[in-house]
């Protein structure tokens, strides 16, 4: 059955049951420091770094550094991955992926990590090294190699957990719907000019209608199942509202590579929206018109004016509520954070307004949907009327 919460409708006290489980209280989850609200003239060359990897759907694999600068900003963005290092068991998780990554590498590749790499005096060195904050420019480049290959790990380890853990699917959703919503509401009292913030689940019946319009008719590939939609009151809110989440809600460095779907703000034109970023851009990971070498296909059923910006993340989350408490675990793999995917779809209010006109409409979109499913579905085995 398909849900859906708005900003009027979404906040009310919920029950701390979800499904049949009780969740524990969330002792255990991070606790993020507060910031202030981040504007588009405040924004440099981090900012843009981390937009643009969302707006195009890319992966910080093809990056060179990272962008830290303090000690406080890599445990912020440590907590937003919901792991607090000062607590016994998340620093010999974070400790044990950064000797595996290291152990890869030695032995796949007989790469020479340097010590103050493979065992730095904090974990959170070697985000410094990898930003170029800390060490020289050699610790810089094996730091950056090394934590790509922790975050491939983490991405495993986060998989796997969650396909072991006694939890469904509806229940999942309802994890990540309330942790959303508490950053929804975040939003709302910090003043942000978003009107609309919205959750719907998909119905069985359009999961199967977009699993056979799809070439790859795989569950696994339709990621949004669990989908929110915000809209902004006006474009220039954008950016603001989108970095907010990257700041609130999900790590920038776990958006879905090639599941962007950009057609409100293309990089090319946000760079001319905004012309002090012009001065970052020698210093890009990729080059000013790399997105128009890109192939992108788009959605084939939208309408030829639709804009929207939507893309894909794994969702931290974690799973304490299912797990024996950290002095109890004898797992060999200790991990407590699983991944969920999730789509966003953000717009602001003038552009949603346009998009339900005309061919834009949802109900066209619907019709262009199942009039491909039904040519599918009767290819070779019915008989088109006008021939009968």
């Amino acid at each position: 059955m398909k849900r859906a919460f708005s900003f009027s409708r979404a906040f009310p006290g919920r029950a701390a049951r979800i499904g049949s489980s009780v969740v524990k209280p969330p002792s255990l989850i991070p606790v993020l420091p507060d910031i202030p609200v981040r504007t588009v003239a405040e924004m440099g060359l981090r900012e843009l770094e981390r937009i643009r990897l969302i707006l195009r759907g890319g992966s910080v694999i093809d990056w060179r550094r990272m962008h830290f600068q303090t000690r406080d900003e890599v445990d912020r963005f440590l907590r937003l991955c919901q792991l607090d290092v000062s607590h016994p068991h998340d620093e010999a998780w974070a400790r044990s992926v950064l000797a595996e990554a290291v152990a890869y590498l030695r032995k796949t590749f007989n790469y020479r990590v340097a010590d103050a790499v493979a065992k730095p005096g904090e974990i959170h060195d070697l985000f410094l090294l990898a930003s170029g904050a800390k060490g020289n420019a050699r610790h810089r480049r094996i730091a950056c190699v090394v934590l790509k290959v922790m975050h491939v790990i983490q991405h495993i380890e986060g998989r796997d957990l969650l396909f072991r853990l006694a939890i469904s699917e509806a229940e999942l959703a309802e994890l990540v719907t309330e942790k959303v919503l508490g950053v929804a509401r975040a939003m709302q009292d910090k003043g942000l000019p978003v009107v609309e913030f919205a959750h719907s689940i998909k119905t069985q019946d359009s999961l199967v209608t977009k699993l056979l319009a799809k070439k790859e008719t795989v569950a696994a590939q339709v990621y949004d199942r669990t989908r929110f939609r915000v809209v902004t009151r006006s474009r220039e809110d954008l950016l603001p509202v989108l970095y907010f989440l990257t700041q609130w809600l999900f790590p920038f460095h776990l958006v879905v590579p090639g599941q962007t779907e950009n057609t409100l703000l293309p990089f090319k034109g946000l760079l001319q929206e905004h012309p002090h970023f012009e001065q970052f851009i020698p210093n890009l990971h990729l080059d000013r018109d790399y997105e128009d070498r890109e192939d992108r296909g788009g959605n084939l059923f939208s309408g030829n004016t639709y804009r929207a910006l939507n893309f894909v993340v794994d969702m931290p989350v974690r799973m304490d509520a299912y797990l024996p408490p950290p002095g109890l675990d004898d797992r060999l793999r200790r991990g407590r954070v699983v991944i969920s995917l999730v789509e966003f779809q953000i717009v602001d209010e003038e552009t949603a307004r346009q998009n339900e006109l005309g061919e834009n409409a949802h109900e066209a979109y619907k019709r262009r949907q199942k009039k491909r499913v039904l040519k599918r579905l009767s290819q070779g085995l019915v008989v088109p009327k006008r021939q009968v």
